[in-house]
């Protein structure tokens, strides 16, 4: 799925040739020479991913790295760190900093893209095209198809990306508010009636097959995506 990525480098090459395989990754790319950039483009529009250089003018990319985990609004985005720097103590102060990853200069494109991947599949795996299977449901983002035991089921696009938010985050319970930020996105302002709205819809584009029952409404605090009693054992 496409995902919005920030890179935040200061070498205009450097900046160019990520930014391009990126874009031909399939990314939404968004771009940034320094930190006071980099945080005036997320005020607008949070990222789904920030690619951040160690060494930036000004505020370097380990405050930049700091600074967004220390925030609310920015602390669950996936940071990877760019930079010149080897040493095992540099890589322990980068992740220390906040950092999910940490790529050391010069890198191959090809890793680059493995690596977003892997970090993305880690800590947001509602933006990835992996096919995800639960109690004979399966969705599969790449193709933007729902099914049960062989039988296509019809979905809009925004219950789709509202089931698979849930089907990659089962057992949680999630307000109103979260699943605007997670599903909308953060820079859309829509009222939090619209999240019942579409969970109705969801709810009755799962009926055919039965799975409706696995979406929950918690009184008092909002929905969550239940699993079966035995997909929830330990040992199942």
């Amino acid at each position: 799925m496409s995902t919005s990525i920030l890179v935040v480098e200061d070498e205009p090459a450097i900046q160019e040739l990520i930014s391009v395989n990126l874009s031909f990754a399939g990314h939404k790319v968004l771009r940034a020479f320094d930190a006071e950039q980099a945080q005036i483009l997320i005020r607008a529009e949070l990222p789904d991913l920030i690619l951040v250089d160690w060494m930036l003018p000004g505020s370097s990319g380990i405050n930049l790295a700091r600074k967004l985990r220390s925030d609310e609004r920015t602390r669950h985005i996936p940071v990877i760190m760019l930079t010149a720097k080897g040493s095992e103590q540099d890589k322990v102060d980068g992740l220390e900093a906040g950092a999910d990853d940490y790529i050391t200069k010069p890198f191959s494109p090809k890793e680059l893209i493995a690596r977003i991947k892997a970090v993305l599949r880690r800590r947001a795996p509602q933006l990835t095209d992996d096919v995800i299977a639960i109690s004979n449901l399966q969705l599969d983002p790449s193709t933007h198809r729902l099914s049960s035991q062989g039988m296509a089921l019809t979905i809009g696009p925004t219950e789709f990306r509202l089931l698979h938010f849930f089907m990659t985050h089962t057992e949680r319970v999630f307000t109103r508010s979260q699943l605007l930020d997670q599903v909308w996105g953060d820079h859309v302002f829509v009222e939090e009636r619209t999240v019942d709205v579409h969970i109705r819809r969801l709810r009755k584009a799962l009926e055919p097959s039965g799975h409706d029952k696995h979406i929950e409404t918690i009184r008092g605090s909002g929905y969550r995506f239940a699993l079966s009693p035995l997909e929830k054992a330990p040992n199942a």
